[in-house]
């Protein structure tokens, strides 16, 4: 906290023009139970929409995620015939969304940042939508890069597999993320709680962060327990940022006290 203060205090510029973040397991705990839960709706998928036996199932699933970034891609490649709408309907539809709790002192935090803010997930916009509106955010940022950005030609495909999916960790990805979000790589912070997307970040230029995790890795610039965290482990975010007019022309107005608050809120007990 002392060390914030006197970095804020100094008025340097901030090393990042825009803060991109990843959604699921980053901006709420993986304790929430959504990805548990995710996988499950997965494995019925395939047993029920597919056919495949369900002693498979959960072998098939981690299998077609490691080969090919999830398990839609996956069966697209293999060349079954499911529309993205039909597979997320069914995979996000039945998601316990209600274990996703506000958090106000995360939106705190988010309004806090005043350079670009934007999701970059590969779930689609109707989960994205629904987890940031449980969250209490959803009016936190300027953008969301999400499955329909990242294959909007999807359903132009006569086959299955011939439009692949374009998902993290895959490089095109990323790179489609920096291009739709306009960004600088170089002064872009990217935080992610998966290690593949994290390094495929930092290959392309990104800053990165690898949320869940405390492990110092030669593979990301940060790594952080968890995002209430973020302005004890990364203040320099709260410099005064950016190296764009509009950037440069914005005050650093928090006091220490105001800082305390960001870095050690007081826990209300209802």
């Amino acid at each position: 906290m002392e060390c914030y203060a006197k970095f804020a205090a100094r008025g340097g510029n901030s090393p990042f023009d825009c803060i991109m973040f990843d959604l699921d397991d980053t901006l709420y705990p993986f304790s929430a139970g959504i990805s548990t839960a995710c996988k499950r709706n997965i494995e019925d998928f395939l047993v029920e929409r597919c056919g495949f036996p369900q002693s498979e199932a959960s072998h098939l699933r981690v299998e077609l995620f490691k080969t090919h970034g999830s398990t839609l891609a996956g069966l697209r490649a293999l060349g079954y015939d499911i529309g993205a709408d039909e597979y997320h309907s069914f995979v996000h539809g039945r998601l316990p969304y209600e274990r996703i709790k506000p958090d106000p002192q995360l939106r705190s935090l988010l309004l806090s940042i005043t350079q670009r803010k934007i999701i970059f997930t590969n779930s689609d916009l109707v989960h994205a939508n629904k987890a940031l509106k449980r969250l209490g955010i959803e009016d936190c940022f300027d953008e969301i890069i999400c499955f329909e950005t990242l294959n909007p030609n999807l359903s132009m495909a006569t086959r299955p597999e011939e439009i692949p999916i374009v998902l993290k960790p895959s490089k095109e990805a990323i790179r489609i993320a920096i291009s739709v979000g306009a960004v600088n790589p170089h002064r872009t912070l990217f935080l992610d709680d998966s290690l593949r997307n994290v390094v495929a970040g930092k290959a392309l230029g990104l800053r990165t962060t690898l949320v869940g995790t405390t492990i110092k890795s030669s593979e990301t610039d940060y790594t952080l327990d968890n995002i209430d965290n973020l302005a004890k482990v990364i203040p320099e975010i709260w410099v005064i940022g950016g190296s764009s007019s509009k950037a440069k022309e914005q005050k650093m107005k928090r006091t220490r006290s105001e800082i305390d608050m960001l870095v050690n809120p007081t826990t209300v007990v209802a």
